[in-house]
């Protein structure tokens, strides 16, 4: 259940992140679903880094939105170099 759980929190963190950044991007339902989750665990490892968070402890909502995009941004930077 917690899959399913994290799964749904990915999307909507997913779709958050892409509405404050709109642009094209690469789209997709499963594609938002993995950068909300990503978005959430970069969140969560940079916060242990700099300590706002405790091992163990996950990323708040909006923290897990600006990972993704964080991960939105750094997907443009080097898109934007590729082509």
């Amino acid at each position: 259940m917690s899959l399913l759980y994290t799964a749904l929190i990915g999307l909507v963190v997913g779709v958050v992140a892409k509405f404050l950044m709109p642009g094209k991007d690469p789209g997709g339902i499963l594609v938002t679903m993995v950068l909300g989750v990503g978005g959430a665990y970069l969140a969560t490892f940079l916060g242990q880094f700099v300590n706002w968070y405790q091992p163990g402890e996950t990323a708040g909502f909006i923290a897990a939105v600006f990972g993704a995009m964080l991960i939105l941004w750094l997907y443009r930077l080097f898109m934007k170099k590729k082509a």
